[in-house]
């Protein structure tokens, strides 16, 4: 099977790179981190207008008419920039809330658990176990919840009690597919930071010498490589095949990418790396909250574990006991 990106896969990342590029850069995200996080209205639209919540949905429908595939190149792409907002629930619940694909209505999910719920506050709707909550039963869902904090500033948090939020996580292909969109901003994450890294390494200079001829940098960049390739892999390869425990196997790497890569890019700047001017903690901490969502480490090796069937003795008979 092959799995190189075809031309018009290429372009369509690159389109979704120039117009982050444009529309939420260095300044963006730091003006973001001041607010608090939260989702920009305009910025919103300005994805819907671009067709990132649409991508799935049939040309019939107003959408896209795209594949996984394509929705999880511009995902990666999200997720470099570090984009704030629920953007995997919002594309999820195009066609099924007004608004959604078009960039005009917010929606965030409640994932059960006890797990907090993202970006509450402004949503126009949010996904749950039983459907999708809007109107009224939105405003009380809202007004039962309290804020909590949260240790990416991008991201506000708010812990809803009651029977909703006791619910299971969503069902069914769509925490299928909430999964593999989130592992694809893992992904994102990790390409990122170790292009950081490795950049930093080059420019660098310590005892007389960039840092980057150093054994020990030149090691951690290595395996901040040695991590996302194979993390790439998997989630190109599950948006192919749309397989549960593929789907698994890919957000336990790119979580696994995303966490320790941010950490040895972190290391690798130093004590620059520990201020808040530098930019390497908020992927720590976006890495942190997106490995619980959606599908966590724990929930993601209990599938995988189910998929390898019975387990069979390696030998069988009385000559096994020797």
């Amino acid at each position: 099977m092959d799995f190189q990106l075809s031309d018009d896969q290429r372009a369509l990342r690159s389109g979704m790179r120039d117009l982050l590029g444009a529309a939420f850069d260095r300044d963006g995200l730091r003006a973001a981190v001041e607010r608090g996080g939260g989702v920009d209205r305009g910025l919103w639209r300005e994805l819907g207008a671009a067709g990132f919540f649409a991508l799935r949905l049939p040309e019939e429908s107003g959408g896209v008419g795209l594949g996984l595939p394509e929705a999880v190149l511009l995902f990666e792409e999200a997720g470099r920039a570090l984009l704030p907002g629920p953007l995997v629930a919002t594309h999820l619940a195009a066609g099924l809330v007004k608004g959604a694909a078009e960039g005009e209505a917010v929606v965030t999910a409640s994932q059960g658990g006890g797990l907090p719920v993202a970006d509450l506050r402004g949503a126009d709707a949010v996904l749950v176990a039983g459907g999708v909550l809007t109107g009224e039963e939105l405003a009380a869902f809202v007004a039962g919840a309290r804020p909590v904090r949260s240790m990416d500033p991008l991201t506000p948090l708010h812990r809803a009690e009651g029977l909703v939020a006791a619910a299971e996580a969503y069902p069914g292909a769509l925490r299928g597919d909430g999964a593999l969109l989130t592992a694809a901003e893992q992904l994102g994450s990790a390409a990122r930071t170790t292009e950081m890294a490795v950049q930093h390494a080059r420019t660098r200079e310590q005892f007389g010498s960039l840092i980057g001829s150093f054994q020990a940098v030149k090691h951690l960049c290595a395996d901040m490589l040695a991590r996302t390739e194979p993390a790439r892999g998997a989630v190109y390869a599950a948006a192919v095949t749309g397989d549960p425990v593929e789907i698994a196997a890919a957000k336990l790497l790119a979580d696994d990418a995303a966490v320790r890569n941010a950490r040895d890019c972190l290391q690798i700047h130093g004590g620059m790396g520990f201020t808040w001017e530098a930019d390497v903690h908020l992927h720590l901490k976006r890495a942190w909250i997106r490995a619980a969502r959606w599908l966590s480490a724990a929930e993601a090796e209990e599938i995988l574990a189910a998929g390898l069937g019975a387990v069979r003795p390696l030998y069988g008979g009385s000559a096994a006991l020797g």
